[in-house]
């Protein structure tokens, strides 16, 4: 007759041993490299903490329908200006030249947010006066909401120059975020929700573009014109305006931000016990070693025996 296993249980054996000896001293040694050791590991893998997160968001851009532009007319310095600040206007005197505009936003996707500008400026001149170069700043309210609540005034700088007169600038690019710093993980930012420009301000000083830019360059998040291409057209006719165009897109982001407590944790915490459950076999296969080979003395009960008491 044949025989066959019809069911397997493991048997257990205990080792007791008094609290002041050796092998006490052991499990105490055994049970902290077991617990603290995955815990330096993690850490000094460098990546313990997660200290920095991204996420992807399309950010709420909309146009502020505020300009503010300076083209050189000749290569003695002379210029003509034009801006939608009434304090900037008034201080350019005869160089103030006021141009037809144009400016429509487009949502492609149709998901409630722009998607891109379309800019166009024409500026008149005389038939004496040729365009060797263009600054002009465009301003936009740049919000996101899916982490934290940022809210800011943001712009767009774009500077061209060459040797030769032109007709026209065209100039299409990204509205990209720049950050030196990450965001919040939640709440209300607001700290950069300031005009570029005080155009309350009746001095020239206010206006001039190095110290707009350079203020603007000591905030910690800004947005930049990247993936910037630039077409200079040369040969204008004589009684023709200067063209600015400019399509300025608002693309997708990747947002750096600090994660929360519990985000922390949740990073923390999966590391830690990936790293653990190695530890935890290791010194089980070490610690079974130690006792069936009577490296220290301890008293072994056998199955049967505890089942008597």
């Amino acid at each position: 007759m044949a025989i066959y296993e019809v069911f397997t249980h493991p048997s257990l054996i205990r080792y007791r041993t008094s609290i002041f000896t050796k092998a006490t001293l052991f499990l105490l040694i055994v049970l902290a490299l077991t617990y603290i050791s995955p815990l330096l590991v993690a850490y000094r893998s460098h990546g313990f903490w997660l200290k920095v997160n991204t996420y992807e968001e399309q950010p709420n851009v909309r146009f502020q329908y505020q300009v503010l532009m300076i083209t050189a007319t000749s290569t003695s310095g002379d210029f003509v200006a034009w801006s939608t600040y009434e304090n900037f206007n008034n201080l350019q005197g005869d160089h103030l030249r006021v141009p037809l505009v144009t400016a429509m936003e487009e949502d492609k996707n149709h998901d409630g947010k722009m998607d891109l500008l379309n800019f166009r400026l024409e500026l008149p001149l005389q038939p004496s006066e040729h365009v060797y170069s263009v600054q002009f700043l465009l301003t936009f309210s740049y919000q996101l909401f899916r982490m934290s609540t940022f809210i800011m005034q943001s712009m767009a700088y774009v500077h061209f120059s060459s040797p030769i007169s032109g007709s026209q600038l065209t100039v299409i690019g990204d509205l990209k975020l720049h950050q030196q710093e990450p965001l919040k993980h939640r709440g209300l930012d607001t700290r950069y929700n300031i005009s570029v420009v005080d155009d309350d301000s009746p001095f020239a000083s206010s206006y001039d573009l190095v110290d707009i830019t350079a203020s603007y360059q000591e905030r910690n998040v800004t947005t930049v014109i990247a993936n910037q291409y630039t077409v200079w057209t040369p040969i204008r006719a004589a009684n023709a305006p200067f063209i600015i165009k400019a399509v300025i897109k608002y693309p997708m982001e990747i947002i750096t931000y600090r994660p929360g407590f519990w985000e922390m944790i949740k990073t923390a915490w999966i590391q830690y016990v990936s790293i653990l459950l190695i530890f935890l076999w290791v010194f089980e296969k070490i610690k079974i070693f130690v006792f069936e080979n009577h490296v220290l003395t301890a008293t072994m009960v056998q199955p049967y025996k505890q089942h008597l008491s």
